[in-house]
């Protein structure tokens, strides 16, 4: 720090020859609208702080060169500045506060801050943030002048040290490049980072971030059932038994069964160990070893299996609800609380020697688990974010376990294996309906469809949510389904396509020996499904599924053809 304090008149002189807004340009959308309490830290001498106070902020600046320090004093005195000695990693003085902050701007800093000691930088400053508050970074990129020491920054760094602490990048799109350096220094560009601590309103973002980020664990059980309430919540909204102001219903079966689908890799297939030392699994008993030779993708709702198979997965099923209602649930508590966040009410479940389908009337043979309504909602809409959050911290447990996991097999194993994308049952459907008067329409512009000029199309976008159900796979024309890609029918286009799409439906599946799967299918995913059986129910559950994607993931729609 000599060098800041020794050099302080001319530094604070060059410092405040360039505005606030001029030198941080780029991040001034990302500010919250609401004024409330920022930290600077590196203040330097004083400008951005003045410039915050100006706008409303309560600011407190943090500057370990006392020169500048002391000028910085001077030039915002009168104004909501309060300066403090402190400096990254530790911000020791700062935590002692036990203040948290709405925005912390770290300008013109990190490439001073060691890269060994990056990480814990990121970590006092993730839990410095209120919920919902905002961590802007600004990145230096170019050689050093030969008095200061500046360490090599990237993006990529940033971001990564950010999701490991479950922080969300919400740098506005088109900015997030290198600009030219305010001072003329044809060597030097700049780079800005704008994260955030996510908050949906209703205080459940921080208590998952809570349990993710911050909770002991002894085995990866709670993540487990994190992760598995947050597929279910995306992917089978169909399967809530019931909700009320407090909680949301689902079966415990299906619980216990996604338990199964997300802990069989990765003790079977990759010996990853998910408890400290050499102990057991409450749930991989013998019937859990008996599955080794059933898919992933057997472990889905809707599956058929044979009277043998079926009552080993059910009393697999059967271990893994009782091991989740002894482990994570007894443990998963709301913070600084006893009191655990989820209930499960098991019931006894008599294992017959029959043929097993993987509905929702089986799944509810183990009883029911409750979830606070607002954390439903929250992995509901946030799963996107939550998953990456979950896996990251997932990675270091297993790490803390065993130091021989390298980062990148292990995050290989936990990722989600989801269905391979397959349309040939809907293509042979079409087909052969080709050579009947009248042939299928194309689904969004009613034209009748030709041999080898149609193709399946997902209505709602693969890419976006993997799901291959029978009411999901639309007939189009080859133009139709290219230029729809990846995008989401427009409200409007889905309205005009409703007749088409329940004659399709009605004609190809409900009366056809795919009635079951469709409506099993459909109950399941779409939300709002009592009956499947009735194609408007259907098409309404589509058009809720429509618009939840829409607000959730801010994917593009397609109005139809020009």
């Amino acid at each position: 720090m000599n060098y800041y304090s020794d050099n302080a008149d001319a530094l604070f002189e060059r410092y405040n020859a360039l505005d606030f807004e001029t030198v941080h340009a780029d991040l001034l959308s990302c500010l919250p609208e609401t004024p409330g309490a920022a930290l600077d830290v590196g203040a330097g001498a004083g400008r951005d702080a003045l410039a915050l106070a100006r706008r409303g902020w309560d600011v407190v600046a943090v500057e370990p060169a006392q020169g500048l320090r002391e000028r910085g004093e001077a030039y915002t005195h009168g104004h909501p500045v309060q300066w403090m000695d402190d400096r990254l990693p530790g911000l020791d003085s700062i935590r002692a506060l036990s203040e948290r902050f709405n925005l912390i701007l770290v300008s013109a800093v990190w490439m001073h801050v060691p890269p060994t000691e990056r990480e814990r930088a990121m970590r006092v400053l993730s839990e410095l943030l209120a919920p919902g508050g905002r961590l802007c970074i600004t990145l230096r990129h170019g050689s050093g002048d030969g008095e200061r020491v500046f360490h090599p920054v990237s993006r990529a760094e940033v971001e990564q040290l950010a999701r490991q602490r479950a922080l969300i990048d919400i740098t506005p799109s088109g900015q997030g490049g290198t600009r030219s350096d305010c001072q003329g220094r044809d060597e030097v560009t700049w780079e800005t980072v704008c994260l955030q601590l996510p908050d949906d309103g209703t205080g459940a973002l921080p208590v998952l971030r809570h349990i993710i980020v911050n909770d002991q664990k002894s085995s990866t059980y709670k993540l487990g059932l994190l992760r598995v309430i947050t597929r279910i919540a995306d992917g089978l909204p169909g399967m809530v038994v019931r909700r009320t102001d407090q909680y949301v219903t689902v079966p415990l079966g299906l619980i216990g069964l996604y338990w199964l689908r997300l802990y069989k890799p990765l003790i079977m297939d990759h010996a990853l160990r998910q408890t400290q030392g050499n102990a057991g699994y409450g749930f991989a008993r013998e019937p859990f070893y008996a599955l080794r030779y059933l898919s992933v993708f057997d472990l889905c709702v809707g599956q058929a299996f044979d009277s043998h198979t079926g009552k080993i997965l059910l009393a697999a099923i059967r271990d893994a609800c009782q091991n989740i209602r002894q482990m994570p649930v007894r443990y998963t508590t709301w913070p600084g609380s006893t009191e655990p966040l989820f209930i499960a009410e098991p019931a006894s479940t008599r294992l017959r020697e029959v043929p097993v389908r993987l509905d929702r009337e089986t799944l509810l043979r183990f009883g029911v688990f409750h979830i606070p309504s607002h954390i439903w909602d929250c992995a509901s809409r946030y799963a996107c974010w939550l998953e990456p959050a979950i896996v990251n911290e997932w990675v270091d447990v297993m790490q803390r376990y065993e130091f021989r996991y390298n980062v990148g097999p292990t995050r290989d194993a936990l990722r989600w294996q989801a269905p391979v994308r397959r349309t040939h049952l809907v293509r042979d459907l079409i087909e052969s309906r080709l050579g009947v008067n009248p042939s299928p329409q194309c689904t969004w512009t009613g034209t009748r469809l030709r041999t080898n000029h149609y193709e399946v199309d997902h209505a709602l976008p693969w890419v976006h949510w993997n799901n291959n159900d029978l009411w999901n796979l639309m007939p189009a024309t080859r133009r139709a389904n290219r230029e729809k890609r990846d995008r989401l029918p427009a409200a409007g286009l889905l309205s005009d396509a409703h007749d088409r799409i329940i004659d399709w439906w009605t004609s190809t599946y409900l009366n056809s020996r795919y009635r079951d799967q469709f409506i099993i299918e459909a109950e399941a995913a779409l939300p709002m499904v009592p009956d499947a059986s009735r194609p408007q129910a259907v098409f309404e559950g589509l058009q809720h599924q429509r618009r939840r994607l829409k607000q959730n993931q801010q994917i593009a729609e397609w109005i139809g053809l020009n």
